[in-house]
């Protein structure tokens, strides 16, 4: 029986269009499992994140094959992902360099869980401006673009320059000395002169991906005046 201290949301889905996430980082293996077995007697889809090797691998044992483990993105998933209803990515997500790239599966395997088509550009960082100039066009197609980058976290500054998408920007705890993981990045967003750059907390990719969710979610206003 789960603990008595832990209250699930089982309704989160029909409730918001999202998944219910679980921080896995300071639970343990047995809570884990304890979580994934309510939720799957609810007929729930599921989504752990910050999931260590060692983690994963008790869950897997002890839950069998309904349990997958996305070792990129350090996370669990419950079930089978919403099917997604077009062919055509709604979201791009960008990476500054490979470092970033934990942060950046987190983000892409939470919206491809919800049924939304993900592309991915790693490797874009401004430190050579052409990486990431030379993919303009294929980045206004997208309906949202997710910018995770560390140092001092200048990636999605840029981009929302560039493009009039909404830009949802990630800061990375990677870099030297005042970098300070990744407070510098998120300092840097935060301050950013381009107007209108959204921007979650330090390696937070599942935040970014459900505000892209939120804002893919929102109605089309009909021009004609009618409701």
């Amino acid at each position: 029986m789960i603990n008595p201290h832990t209250r699930l949301d089982i309704n989160r889905r029909s409730r918001l269009g999202m998944v219910e996430a679980v921080w896995g980082e300071n639970k343990t293996k047995e809570q884990i499992v304890d979580i994934l077995r309510c939720f799957k007697a609810e007929g729930e889809l599921a989504l752990v994140t910050r999931v260590d090797k060692k983690k994963a691998e008790h869950v897997l044992s002890t839950m069998g094959p309904v349990i997958t483990f996305h070792s990129k993105a350090k996370c669990l998933t419950l079930g089978q992902p919403i099917q997604p209803k077009t062919s055509v990515a709604e979201v791009i997500i960008l990476s500054g360099g490979t470092s970033d790239l934990p942060v950046a599966s987190e983000a892409e395997l939470a919206l491809k869980w919800h049924g939304i088509k993900v592309d991915f550009l790693s490797d874009v960082g401004v430190a050579y401006l052409k990486r990431l100039l030379r993919h303009l066009d294929k980045l206004k197609l997208a309906k949202v673009l997710i910018a995770c980058a560390g140092m001092e976290g200048s990636l999605p500054t840029v981009l929302s320059g560039l493009v009039s998408l909404p830009v949802i920007g990630v800061p990375v705890s990677v870099g030297y000395g005042v970098s300070i993981g990744g407070k510098t990045a998120l300092e840097g967003m935060l301050a950013s002169c381009s107007p209108g750059l959204v921007v979650v907390n330090i390696d937070n990719g599942y935040g970014a991906a459900m505000a892209a969710l939120r804002i893919l979610q929102l109605p089309l206003k009909d021009c004609s005046g009618n409701d």
